[in-house]
């Protein structure tokens, strides 16, 4: 985006250079004054908004050609994808959905093509995903973006070639948009300057979103990230799978985040190594969280019974906790175990995730004296675990008391009994459990409060009766 012309006699603001003469005038008057900060930031946002109206009448067909004949410009060739795009896009109100620009190979002059596509629409979302991105290409585009305030959803996943002056352009973008809610960076090592940087613009951005998924985030980077976001009073999602955080330095990191931020509502932390050790960290700061933290994401942690131990100290007194996914993880029926009666106390969970978790029909009794229990549990996914014809049996019973379950998660074909009488009553009571969900379902309107516990008739109702879950 060119700043000054070629000449350098004039500015874009379109005020003329002193000559020498004037300088010399000058030279002994420092009358130098500006405006508050907020006429100032007024003024670049009322000049930026008279540059959108003026394109706002534009067609997506004007724009087609303005974006062509500004790529005649830059001596480049149109890209096809782009004016696909343009073609066959809806636009409403100047406002479009999205611009892909994934694996588009991006050099400088194919950026400065596009200021024209980013001055006159708007789009909910700009992916530029493994575009290939050249250091002033990117920076370039980066100041556009931020300038016509472009988008709300930015991805700039998989650009492992960005350069220092991209990530401070990123920077200034993060710290100074009004208008972008999510960034994505995933597949980028977020390391030394780029962490500094990002962690820098967190302390005043306006980002809600933002996912750093296999961004080597462990140890110092990650110090450096917690340490912004401590302080941070507008993000509500931070999204950091497959990271290699550990059970040591970073879990203690994330359980000071916790401690601190209670702005933060998703956590996700999926495919690292908590562990047993690092999940008593974070529980500590869950402790803490009054008012804060509704979804916690730690699936594939090598997370174990023992972990469960941690975790059964701090149910009971959360507060806010809606959604805790443990799948993947080895708990087996001791974890589940160790965690039914905590589960009975706590009053948040809503959503359970115990999906590949090691479960038997064990766990599953154990779950279903849960499920007698509960007044707020809405779902619970059990898929992938060896609940047979006996689990299923117990978690019926459960769900007959039950009024509140519109989820149950269950293999689509549970593991098979040898018998076919036994496969014939697995099926019978896997449809009255996703009867007994629908029913609770159902019952959950307003208009049909006061049915939330009406009883179902079964056909298994003689056999499942006569179990007693124990």
């Amino acid at each position: 985006m060119t700043r000054c012309s070629d000449k350098g006699e004039q500015c874009d603001d379109g005020a003329e250079k002193p000559n020498k003469n004037q300088r010399k005038r000058n030279k002994g008057e420092k009358h130098v004054s500006f405006p508050p900060d907020e006429q100032i930031v007024s003024g670049f946002a009322e000049h930026r908004k008279t540059d959108r109206e003026a394109d706002s009448c534009l067609t997506l067909t004007e724009v087609m050609v303005a974006y062509q004949q500004s790529c005649s410009r830059h001596q480049v060739q149109p890209r096809a994808h782009i004016l696909q795009q343009l073609q066959q896009g809806v636009c409403v109100g100047g406002s479009v959905k999205c611009l892909d620009l994934k694996g588009e190979r991006l050099d400088h002059r194919s950026c400065e093509a596009l200021e024209v596509v980013l001055k006159s629409l708007h789009f909910d979302f700009i992916n530029l995903q493994a575009a290939q991105l050249e250091e002033n290409g990117a920076s370039s585009l980066l100041d556009m973006i931020l300038y016509y305030e472009s988008t709300t959803h930015l991805d700039i996943s998989d650009n492992g070639g960005m350069g220092t002056s991209c990530w401070k352009a990123l920077a200034h973008l993060i710290k100074q948009s009004v208008r972008l809610t999510r960034l994505d960076v995933c597949n980028v090592p977020v390391v030394d300057y780029p962490a500094q940087s990002l962690s820098k613009a967190l302390l005043t951005s306006r980002l809600t979103v933002l996912h750093l998924h296999n961004a080597q985030l462990s140890g110092m980077p990650l110090y450096t990230l917690v340490g912004a976001l401590k302080s941070n009073k507008a993000l509500q999602e931070l999204h950091l799978t497959n990271n290699l955080l550990n059970s040591y330095q970073d879990a203690l990191q994330l359980g000071d985040l916790l401690r601190y931020n209670t702005t933060l509502q998703t956590l996700e932390l999926s495919n690292n190594a908590v562990a047993d050790a690092g999940l008593e960290e974070l529980c500590d700061g869950l402790r803490r969280q009054t008012a804060g933290l509704r979804v916690l994401l730690l699936r594939n942690n090598q997370i174990t019974a023992i972990g469960m131990v941690h975790l059964a100290k701090a149910l009971p007194v959360l507060k806010v906790l809606q959604l805790l996914d443990l799948g993947e993880n080895l708990l087996g029926n001791e974890g589940v175990q160790a965690i039914r009666e905590p589960l009975m106390v706590n009053c948040s969970v809503l959503q359970l995730g115990l999906a590949q978790t090691g479960l038997t029909c064990e766990g599953a009794v154990a779950l279903a004296e849960f499920l007698a229990e509960s007044r707020q549990i809405e779902r619970l996914d059990l898929r992938q675990n060896e609940v047979k014809l006996g689990g299923l049996m117990a978690l019926c019973l459960g769900m007959r008391i039950n009024c509140s379950l519109v989820g149950l998660d269950l293999d689509h074909e549970p593991p098979l009994e040898q018998d076919e009488f036994l496969m014939e009553t697995q099926t019978r009571l896997k449809l009255e459990i996703t009867q007994r969900c629908l029913t609770n379902s159902d019952a959950s309107r307003p208009h049909l409060a006061s049915e939330a516990c009406e009883m179902l008739p079964s056909e298994a109702d003689g056999q499942a009766d006569s179990m007693t879950i124990v």
